[in-house]
């Protein structure tokens, strides 16, 4: 049984180049490249693993990663045929195919595939930066060979090419640092002490625990509305997403509205004003009377 056995593995099946294959190597290559590829995940997952041990950034492991990778399949590409006895001369003519084919069908992959790499290893974004692209914002999650992608504020991922995000103006709110300006507007009513008032104001941002003190927050009276005086506090914070922006504003909102309560500022409200000309009848029908 064992000589019919070692007969069927090594019957030629085809020939490519005077390089005859057996059934016994084709059923290798498989088996060659799903241990290399177990091995090429452990591999993996142990260096990124002692490399984030090191502190090393989301970006730049990321970056290992993905050169990891590659290097690591081409190693195994080339081992499986070196282990086949097959040149690399035989694929000339299908890398050539392959080539045209790029160059006609496949320029926006290519130039996305590029992008990608100018993206993880220039780094003008990184892993973890809170971006605006086209109005929508969001945390980038992944930096991929063709494609970015991005958690809006709300939950949604976004899968943006990553062409796309180097053509484009971008903004890119944690490049440097978390510094943000922000600001809260509030109208009081006519007749308020406007300068009480922006004392109020600037002293509830200043007590603030979220608010830095250097620059220090800024009280601008912004204009004469129709129904308020208008008051907006300018002032900066660290904030990585929008949601901290938010809480830290609504946060200052109810302490300015408590601070006014006790000062007895009356925050303003839409009034109108009727003038009529003439007198003004006013009758009572038939059936009201009864």
């Amino acid at each position: 049984m064992l000589e019919n056995l070692q007969a069927l593995l090594t019957t030629r099946l085809f020939s490519i180049l005077d390089r005859s294959f057996t059934l016994g190597e084709l059923l290798m290559v498989p088996l060659l490249l799903i241990v290399g590829w177990w091995l090429i995940n452990k591999l993996a997952h142990l260096a990124t693993f002692r490399l984030r041990k090191t502190g090393a950034s989301a970006d730049s492991v990321h970056l290992f990663k993905r050169i990891f990778y590659i290097l690591a399949l081409g190693v195994l590409f080339i081992t499986t045929l070196d282990i086949l006895n097959v040149p690399l001369t035989a694929f000339t003519f299908l890398s050539g195919a392959v080539a045209i084919g790029f160059g006609f069908g496949a320029q926006n992959i290519i130039n996305n595939f590029i992008s990608g790499w100018i993206l993880m290893w220039e780094r003008p974004i990184r892993i973890g930066d809170f971006l605006e692209v086209d109005g929508a914002r969001g945390s980038v999650e992944a930096i991929n060979t063709r494609s970015t992608r991005i958690r809006r504020v709300d939950g949604v991922h976004m899968l943006i090419p990553n062409s796309k995000l180097l053509e484009n103006t971008v903004i890119n709110w944690t490049l440097i640092d978390y510094l943000t300006r922000t600001s809260v507007r509030v109208g009081v009513a006519y007749g308020s002490n406007s300068e009480e008032v922006a004392r109020i104001v600037v002293s509830a941002a200043q007590n603030h625990e979220h608010v830095l003190k250097e620059p220090k927050p800024m009280v601008i009276f912004d204009d004469f509305g129709d129904n308020a005086l208008i008051f907006e506090v300018l002032f900066w914070v660290n904030a990585s997403v929008e949601r901290d922006l938010r809480m830290i504003r609504s946060e200052l909102r109810f302490d300015i509205e408590r601070s006014f309560r006790e000062a007895e500022v009356v925050i303003a409200f839409p009034q109108r004003d009727i003038h009529i000309d003439g007198a003004l009848k006013i009758t009572r029908s038939a059936t009201e009377t009864t």
